[in-house]
């Protein structure tokens, strides 16, 4: 029996051409709730429109955003969307192209998340005063996430690389689905009893609906109670979920907590280099100056010893005992000089010496010294003494010098 077999591409083609056959999927408004809302750089937006029982997925192409939407469109939106059903070829998935959206109501997650939000934030569990700052040096981080998405991977990347020594401890949680939400609590409280530096709360992006195990209460009140610092890290940039409000800190994604909570250990190394280095330099210095101080106090306590006292008296009572000897030595040698001068002169002028030299002293009959021939007259009788006797004479004749 001969079968007709067709290529992937023929049945999309068909499938296409029915969907643009049909009168009714070719120009359709339908309702719902906007969900796994994505804005592409080319300016495309991706979203879901569920209710309560069913989902589908939509584009709007950029050309007819200026046009066809008015409004800021997010999660938790309740809209209204005019376009037809199309058939994405490449994947084979039907899917709506919208040429307008209309903004209807708010949705039942959001309604509930925004409930939420102002209830906790009226009881005061945002407030920046139960804050806790993060640490600048932790060594000690904590992860809660899934084990093997690739936020997990971004974060134990990002953290290695800013700081090969900081130690991590994963908890392996569920972070999507039924039995996320005691799964995260869990891993708050066990690795808050650790006594870590600090903790991250993560997953990568997702829906509204995957990321709601973050928007609960109970993981709410545990981040509020851990004592531990909390960095959350859900989703992407423009998601935000309860779990955001409570922490400590919020990150815009995984790798911007790892960011967040790890410092650069290169930089903190060379920084550490720079204060030894100063704090080296100022020892030195301070240990030169008092070295020196040391010195001065030593050299003045040694000359306040008493033995170093009485020794510096002693020098100065023989430097003065020197200088009187001197003194009085050069008096006397000035006084011996004059002494031997005076008794040279003395001796020139002894009596006893001229008569040893051949000189005579005479005396006239009165017994006084003759000097002059004026007082004599002839026949008087003179005494001459020698040096070794008495010579008696007589004046026969007197010449009295002209």
């Amino acid at each position: 029996m001969n079968k007709n077999v067709y290529s992937v591409s023929q049945i999309n083609t068909y499938i296409e051409r029915m969907f643009s056959d049909d009168f009714m999927l070719g120009n359709l408004s339908l309702s719902g709730e906007v969900s796994n809302c994505k804005y592409n750089h080319t300016g495309h937006i991706y979203f879901t429109l569920k209710d309560d029982k069913s989902s589908i997925s939509c584009v709007m192409f950029a050309g007819k955003r200026a046009k066809g939407l008015k409004f800021n469109m997010k999660d938790g939106d309740q809209i209204v969307v005019t376009g037809y059903v199309g058939i994405y070829a490449a994947a084979g998935r039907y899917q709506v192209y919208a040429n307008e959206i209309e903004l209807a109501g708010v949705g039942d997650l959001y309604q509930r998340f925004e409930a939420l939000k102002q209830e906790l934030e009226e009881s005061g569990m945002f407030d920046a005063m139960y804050k806790k700052p993060i640490p600048s040096h932790a060594m000690r981080i904590g992860i809660i996430t899934a084990p093997t998405g690739a936020a997990v991977h971004d974060i134990i990347r990002v953290s290695k690389t800013r700081n090969p020594f900081v130690e991590l401890i994963l908890y392996p949680a569920q972070v999507q689905g039924e039995g996320a939400v005691p799964s995260i609590i869990s891993g708050i409280n066990c690795l808050d009893e650790m006594n870590l530096d600090v903790i991250i709360l993560g997953r990568g992006g997702g829906s509204i609906e995957d990321l709601w195990a973050f928007n609960e209460e109970p993981v709410a009140r545990a981040i509020f109670k851990a004592n531990t610092p909390i960095i959350s890290a859900v989703g992407h940039e423009t998601d935000f979920t309860i779990a955001d409000f409570v922490a400590d800190k919020r990150a815009a994604t995984p790798s911007q907590a790892a960011e967040l909570a790890n410092f650069v250990y290169e930089d903190f190394a060379r920084t550490c280099e720079r204060y030894s280095d100063r704090l080296n330099s100022t020892l030195d210095f301070k240990l030169s100056s008092i070295t020196a101080q040391l010195e001065n106090y030593k050299l003045r306590l040694q000359s306040l010893r008493p033995e170093n006292k009485i020794k510096a008296n002693q020098d100065k009572l023989n430097h003065l005992y020197d200088r009187l000897n001197s003194l009085m030595n050069a008096k006397i040698e000035r006084y011996e000089s004059r002494l031997i001068a005076a008794s040279g002169r003395l001796d020139g002028l002894s009596p006893t010496k001229r008569l040893a030299s051949g000189f005579g002293y005479v005396t006239g009959p009165d017994g006084k010294k003759v000097d002059s021939v004026s007082n004599l007259s002839i026949g008087d009788s003179l005494s001459i003494r020698v040096k070794d006797g008495m010579l008696e004479s007589q004046i026969t004749s007197i010449s009295k010098d002209k």
